[in-house]
């Protein structure tokens, strides 16, 4: 090989490592203005925060968009989307758009807001928070369509709001240990989580100093993520003291404003509200063919509405039965990659 091939074929070499680097999951950015939210209120200035891995292919059709889980950001996203069996989104085949939800500390939140800091921040909604994903796409990366859209946890709160907000933008959904309506259970653990924050004398009406930590917070969310019989038979007892620290100040993205705003979210969210106040209502909007996910043994989100919505819309389920509760999705994190991989490549 001559010098002027050698240099042309190092020069494409370099290219496509840019490109595949553009790919890899780097954060990026997607400045969407002033956003006029559901209420009448504005954020100014909405950052968008979001990752891709994988390629759009030439026609664009195979986009597969997951939206954070509650309190998280898209970081902790890229487990769940790689070339390995164990992945959720398989990136040889799929184009896995991460998105950081309205309020998680990356995109546009009370805790990093310039003019809207902290508890000035705009109440916003789920609804809004898949108004703002549906920009990026449409106006950001410009797809009219995506293969799929899929969310745990709170990103399946999300998903379901997306069946029913914007019925025929996805061809498959795939919400995982979510709910298309909090019941009274959930709603009483949320509301007391934020009571937590707020009675706590450092937050100080949202104005605290440096990085706050609330155990009570975290033991409580600690509680409920698994099941009492997870946790008696996983931690001995002598180990008690470290487990309970662990959970204690193993919160490195917590922020409590964020959390607040995130979760008086939470607290209206409601898919069924513009149609008639049922889940019959809601699940007429659908037209994806969706995967619905519940665990059995969740203490952190009911099963309930989203088994009662498998049925209304027909959807294939897979059905959570580890004594790990909310927490199912990683105890059984090969069971349900394979379950997720085999819906996303069906027609």
């Amino acid at each position: 090989m001559n010098i002027r091939a050698l240099s042309a074929t190092l020069l494409s070499l370099g290219a496509l490592t840019t490109a595949l680097r553009a790919q890899s999951g780097r954060q990026q950015f997607a400045d969407l203005g002033n956003f006029k939210l559901d209420n009448g209120q504005v954020i100014e200035h909405l950052r968008l925060g979001y990752r891709t891995l994988g390629h759009l292919n030439a026609a664009r059709t195979n986009a597969v968009l997951m939206p954070t889980w509650f309190s998280g950001i898209s970081k902790q996203l890229l487990g769940d989307a790689g070339p390995q069996a164990g992945k959720l989104i398989d990136t040889r085949r799929w184009y896995a758009v991460l998105v950081d939800s309205l309020g998680d500390g990356v995109t546009t939140s009370p805790s990093n807001s310039r003019p809207q800091p902290r508890l000035k921040f705009p109440h916003f909604s789920l609804r809004d928070m898949v108004r703002a994903e549906h920009a990026l796409l449409t106006r950001k990366l410009h797809l009219r369509h995506v293969h799929a859209v899929l969310g745990i946890s709170m990103g399946g709160f999300q998903t379901f709001q997306w069946v029913v907000s914007y019925p025929n933008f996805m061809s498959l959904a795939v919400p995982i240990v979510g709910s298309p309506r909090p019941t009274a259970y959930d709603l009483l653990l949320m509301r007391t989580s934020l009571e937590i924050i707020r009675s706590d004398a450092d937050w100080n009406h949202g104005n605290y100093r440096g990085r706050l930590v609330i155990p009570a917070l975290m033991n409580l969310w600690t509680l409920h993520l698994t099941s009492p019989h997870h946790i008696a038979t996983t931690v001995a007892r002598r180990n008690f003291k470290k487990f309970i620290w662990i959970s204690e100040h193993d919160q490195p993205y917590f922020d409590p404003d964020n959390w607040i705003r995130q979760g008086e979210a939470v607290l209206r969210f409601n898919t069924t509200r513009p149609y008639g106040g049922t889940l019959a209502g809601a699940a007429k909007r659908v037209r994806a063919k969706m995967l619905i996910v519940p665990s059995a043994q969740d203490h952190m989100v009911y099963p309930g509405p989203a088994e009662r919505f498998a049925k209304l819309v027909h959807a294939r389920v897979f059905l959570l039965t580890s004594d790990c509760g909310h927490m199912a999705t990683a105890c059984q994190g090969r069971q349900l990659a394979r379950q997720v991989r085999g819906f996303l490549a069906s027609r």
